[in-house]
């Protein structure tokens, strides 16, 4: 049902934790199927040195937030805004239509930490 990218990150995730003085500290949720994600965030001169989030959902909404931690981090603040749910289904192996969900919450809580990052 989930690819193996899904699984290696669900049951491996990376980077899950908090950062004790970020530059940005975002959440967001799914109203629907209950699914929530923190996402934190640290820059410096304007890259991401350092990003960690915590998952409240199913199996993809941890391998989501896991991946999307992963790919920013070294990432220049202004190139975040190009990261979408479809970069972060591609990166993680593809996702059940049924889970597509978890790759638009993670996004979205991207969304609202750039909000924060930016000047």
């Amino acid at each position: 049902m989930y690819s193996d990218g899904v699984l290696d990150h669900f049951h491996n995730p990376r980077n899950v934790g908090e950062i004790a003085q970020p530059t940005a500290v975002a959440e967001a949720s799914n109203p629907v199927c209950g699914d929530a994600m923190k996402l934190w965030i640290l820059a410096r001169e304007g890259r991401v040195v350092e990003a960690a989030f915590k998952a409240q959902g199913c199996v993809p909404a941890v391998a989501c937030g896991s991946w999307l931690t992963e790919s920013i981090k070294g990432k220049a603040v202004t190139e975040l805004a190009t990261i979408s749910a479809e970069h972060i289904e591609a990166g993680l192996g593809g996702l059940p239509e049924a889970s597509r969900h978890a790759s638009m919450l993670a996004v979205a809580t991207l969304r609202e930490a750039i909000g924060k990052l930016s000047p």
